[in-house]
């Protein structure tokens, strides 16, 4: 019987000999994401959807990762952050070279080699110190890399922001991953739930300031998030450790008009007309 990860990695396979006939890379993927910026079909499901993570986040991730940010100094919880990050670099070097980019494969393999000698199974920068810029790649920044359109804005349980070919992406990325290879699935849930919890405390500040400054929080998340990936398809902003995680809590980059009443219920169910017609969009 053919195994979870050999379909994943077969259907990457043919995506990945299929990518040459969506387009001319990134010139058509700008285009996209100038028309389908606010795309949100599914928007009442969305929000339901958003809502429930939402309350997840708040009852259960929050309250631990406050915990943690209790006991872990911000230096801990960076290097906690790197680690996970060296984890991805093969995942990083193979969508280098999916996307034709072998100077920035080269430099990644080489920030992986430095960061797990020098830098201590990556806990610790030095590839950075030694002028090795960090990129953040994953497969479904190479499929809109070569035009396949994003689809509708879709928000899934527990994952969060995404849409269709981000999903497909996921798969991808899991097939392109060697720790499955190596080490058990109840070892690789744990981790990820550490994971999630470390970036979590790293972002308790951010997140606060989203939420009180932002009219709609759900229109500000999803409008971050597809502004965000855009860039990044596009190789048209720089990368961080976070920039993954700060797709789904934003940091602010200025106050937004008007404030939440103080109950939270403006944010998922707005009373005075849709949020994209306060903002003057047309889906």
């Amino acid at each position: 019987m053919i195994s979870t990860r050999t379909c994943a990695a077969l259907l990457v396979a043919v995506l990945a000999t299929g990518l040459a006939a969506c387009g001319p890379p990134a010139a058509r993927g700008i285009r996209y994401a100038q028309a389908r910026s606010n795309y949100d079909p599914l928007q009442p499901m969305n929000r339901k959807v958003f809502w429930f993570n939402d309350k997840v986040d708040v009852y259960m991730l929050e309250p631990v990762a406050k915990g943690w940010n209790w006991v872990a100094p911000k230096p801990v919880q960076r290097s906690v952050s790197n680690f996970f990050t060296n984890l991805r670099a093969p995942i990083v070097v193979v969508n280098d070279l999916l996307q034709g980019k072998p100077k920035n494969g080269a430099s990644d393999v080489g920030r992986f080699a430095v960061n797990t000698t020098l830098g201590v199974l990556g806990f610790f920068d030095y590839a950075t110190r030694l002028g090795l810029a960090q990129h953040v790649e994953d497969f479904g920044q190479t499929l809109g890399w070569w035009g396949l359109p994003p689809g509708p804005y879709l928000v899934i349980p527990i994952i969060g922001p995404s849409n269709p070919r981000e999903a497909v992406g996921l798969m991808g990325d899991s097939a392109a991953s060697i720790l499955p290879w190596f080490v058990g699935w109840e070892i690789l849930l744990g981790a990820r739930a550490g994971e999630l919890v470390n970036t979590r405390a790293l972002l308790l500040q951010q997140v606060d300031e989203a939420k009180r400054a932002s009219f709609d929080y759900y229109v500000f998340v999803r409008n971050a998030y597809l502004q965000r990936r855009n860039a990044l398809v596009n190789d048209s902003v720089g990368a961080t450790n976070l920039d993954q995680e700060e797709l789904y809590h934003p940091q602010m980059d200025g106050q937004m008009d008007g404030q939440m009443d103080g109950t939270g219920e403006d944010l998922y169910h707005p009373q005075d007309g849709t949020s994209d017609e306060r903002e003057g969009v047309t889906p």
